[in-house]
Parts: C-alpha cells; structure tokens; sequence
C-alpha cells in the first residue's frame, strides 16, 4: 500500500467516524438541506433579484446576492428542522440505532467522496501516468465501479435537468 491508498482508507474512515457521531438523522438531513438549498437557491434567484434593486445596483451581483440570502436562509431552515430532529430521535430512544446507521452511511459517503475524486483527477491532470496510482492495491478496485458510476450520474443529472424544465 501507498499513500494514496491510506489517504483513501482515511477518506472513509473519517467520513464514517462523522457519521457515527452525527447518526444517520442528522446525516441525511444535512445533505438533503444543502441539495434543497441549492435548488431554491436556483429556482427562485431571479425572483428575488429585483427586489433587492434598492440595495444592489448591478443586475449580475441582484443575482449572486439573491442565491445567497436563499441558500443561507435555506441552510438555517434545514439546521432548525435538523435540530429538531435529532432531539426527537434522541428522547425516543433510538440514538444508538441512528448512529450505527449513521456509520454505515458515513461508509457510504466516503467510497462515493473517493469514488469521485478517482474519476475526476485523471480527467484534470494525466495521474494514470504515474507510479503511486499504478501501484496502489485500491484505485482499481474503487474503479471497477466507474461505468456504474457514471451511469448513476448522467441518471441522477437527466432527472434534475427533466424536472427543471418540465
């Protein structure tokens, strides 16, 4: 093993210790605020641009204020309801079943987070080339999965584009 295979074997490991800290709970609702942010974010910007004329002259910056005051307002939105949340599974009982759970979805988070930088770093600089990625014991494995992978994405992409313009 190299060090990227230990940098990868520390990817998912930290990113399954957060997980079991966090609990699956609050986990799957913080991804889920920041994808909901970002979609109201996107969706409504151009709406709220206009009304902030009075503040902001420039059309173009109208815009980027407008995401932002969306995404942030989103995010405290999704932290609230996070909160609120966590505390009922807390006093239900079930915080030990949430973590595990958690856990595993850290796991999870982890090979897909490795998954993508495996994908990604030969299509910005030519690393196949060199000897730390043809010697490592885990890349190939992780890229076994690539063709499924990339099929996942043009899925999940052609859904977000389909329900933007539909």
């Amino acid at each position: 093993m190299n060090w990227a295979d230990w940098t990868i074997l520390a990817i998912v490991a930290i990113s399954t210790l957060i997980g079991l800290s966090r609990g699956f709970v609050r986990e799957v609702l913080s991804m889920l605020t920041w994808v909901a942010a970002f979609i109201v974010a996107t969706m409504f910007r151009d709406e709220l641009a206009p009304l902030l004329s009075n503040l902001v002259d420039t059309p173009s910056l109208q815009v980027i204020a407008a995401f932002a005051i969306l995404f942030i307002f989103t995010l405290l939105a999704g932290a609230g309801l996070n909160m609120t949340l966590s505390a009922f599974v807390e006093a239900t009982g079930l915080s030990g079943t949430d973590r595990v759970l958690g856990m595993v979805f850290g796991l999870l988070r982890g090979a897909v987070v490795v998954m993508a930088l495996l994908i990604l770093a030969p299509a910005l600089v030519p690393v196949e080339e060199d000897g730390w990625w043809q010697q490592s014991a885990l890349i190939p494995h992780f890229l076994e999965f690539e063709d499924r992978a990339r099929d996942l994405a043009t899925t999940i992409k052609d859904l977000f584009v389909e329900s933007a313009s539909g």
